[in-house]
């Protein structure tokens, strides 16, 4: 087996960004949906077609190295699913409108701003979806904070920041689990270790809006009771909802299994939409089924696949209708392509190749970790989705964290400090082409106001520069 050179190594790569930022011309929010998934295959040929012919590296080696990734990713893409299924229990059964409803009757106009940031924090930490988060009670507080005289962008720079910062924290997530799992981190101490930048982050931020919501002009008196009536006609709200959060908050801090407790979550999510509402039950199933069946048939679907119900009010509509576990498919597609073509890099020498020559310039932590930052970053503009961000550069650099004797947490954190919080900066990344378009914000025109997305970056390396924390292996 030859080894790689740096310019014939980084041509898959080069090929793949040329593909994908073509593709997000021409598909806009839809590159995740096959385009994508396409570019990352094809680059895994060509990778392939380069290391079988010039490099001699045989395709046993090159098929180990996709399952070993896969390996390693497997138990992400079960979380996936289930984070599927719960976003979409807990939005039918009634526990997101409670969480929505309760929150408006807290609403001061001075305060509005903060609240929106401390809410899509709390209620992001506890579903683990900054998406679901900002589709559902972020619209909700964008339209609220309208009617007050804020203006739009300021509103979505509270919400997303509150939603990413839930989000990061949450062991339910989607992209904690993964930075996890690619760091070899276990998932508490992951979530554990991003406090030490989460909590300043938090109180920073919190600040930050607190001043802003006393200086900017509102000019208007904000009426909630219409949206609290619409709330209350189309679900049965009660107190007693919230204890399904409450519940999978328990599982939490006990530290059962991420998958167990989302799945737990979820079913309990069902049952509650039985008990609590049975019309929503029967909107779902088809009318001639017995009321047994209803709810049997209504759970199953609510939990697999998509669900539109009627409420009368054309936001709510879109607030309620959900994808389930089916919602999810194209977020696993696109992470089995990124493992194929991660893993056939890593089996062929490329990856090694690269990572050799960045980490030559490497020589301390603030080094390190401003690498990583740089490349996740980097990443996420050019690869145009964060989870690629997190994948790529993790494998990257999970073996100079070893190397230089750091704990795989420190590379975890730094992962979700950068590439997870920035992904909803660029305008034609995944994340931000979404938020973009549900909250009808256009991403430039939000992003200074992301206070915790810009500033998370800079506190990461701050945090290792000042080297708090930053504990080595004792082996």
């Amino acid at each position: 087996m030859k080894k790689p050179g740096l310019l014939l190594s980084l041509i898959p790569i080069i090929v793949l960004i040329a593909i994908i930022f073509t593709g997000v011309k021409m598909f806009g929010e839809d590159v995740t949906s096959g385009p994508s998934q396409i570019a990352l295959l094809f680059s895994s040929v060509l990778a392939s077609i380069i290391a079988l012919s010039y490099l001699k590296v045989s395709w046993e080696k090159l098929e180990a190295g996709m399952m070993n990734h896969l390996t390693k990713t497997g138990p992400a893409i079960f979380i996936l699913l289930m984070i599927g299924a719960l976003t979409s229990s807990w939005m039918l059964s009634g526990v997101v409108p409670a969480m929505i409803y309760y929150g408006l009757k807290i609403i001061t106009p001075s305060v509005f701003l903060l609240v929106a940031f401390i809410l899509t924090t709390i209620v992001s930490f506890m579903t683990g979806s900054s998406w679901t988060t900002i589709g559902t009670i972020g619209v909700a507080m964008l339209l609220a904070g309208q009617i007050l005289g804020f203006p739009a962008p300021w509103l979505a720079g509270a919400i997303i920041s509150g939603a990413y910062l839930g989000d990061k924290i949450s062991p339910l997530s989607d992209s904690t689990n993964l930075a996890a799992a690619v760091a070899g981190a276990d998932l508490y101490v992951h979530v554990k270790y991003m406090l030490i930048t989460a909590i300043p982050g938090f109180i920073l931020t919190a600040i930050f809006f607190s001043i802003v919501g006393f200086i900017l002009p509102i000019n208007n008196v904000l009426n909630i009771e219409n949206q609290l009536i619409v709330i209350e006609s189309s679900f049965n709200i009660s107190p007693w909802l919230l204890l399904v959060p409450v519940f999978t908050i328990s599982l939490i801090v006990k530290k059962v299994s991420p998958f167990i407790t989302l799945f737990s979550s979820a079913l309990l999510g069902a049952i509650v939409a039985c008990l609590f509402q049975p019309e929503i039950c029967a909107q779902i199933a088809p009318s001639n089924l017995s009321k047994g069946a209803t709810y049997l048939y209504s759970s199953l679907k609510m939990l697999s696949g998509a669900v539109s119900i009627e409420t009368g009010d054309i936001m709510l509509n879109k607030l309620t209708s959900t994808n389930g576990m089916a919602g999810m498919l194209n977020t696993v597609w696109i992470i089995l392509c990124v493992v194929t073509f991660g893993g056939v890099m890593e089996a062929s020498g490329m990856i090694q190749t690269i990572t050799e020559k960045m980490m030559s310039f490497i020589k301390s932590t603030v080094g390190l970790v401003s690498s990583t930052v740089v490349t996740t970053i980097f990443f996420n503009i050019t690869l145009s989705d964060q989870y690629m961000a997190i994948l790529v550069p993790g494998k990257m650099f999970s073996e100079k964290y070893k190397e230089m004797g750091y704990e795989p947490r420190l590379l975890s954190r730094t992962l979700e400090d950068s590439a997870t919080v920035t992904s909803v900066l660029v305008p034609w990344n995944t994340c931000g082409v979404v938020q973009a378009s549900v909250l009808n914000v256009a991403t430039l025109a939000y992003l200074p106001y992301c206070f915790f997305n810009l500033i998370t970056p800079i506190l990461t390396i701050a945090v290792a520069a000042i080297g708090y924390k930053i504990i080595k292996n004792k082996k």
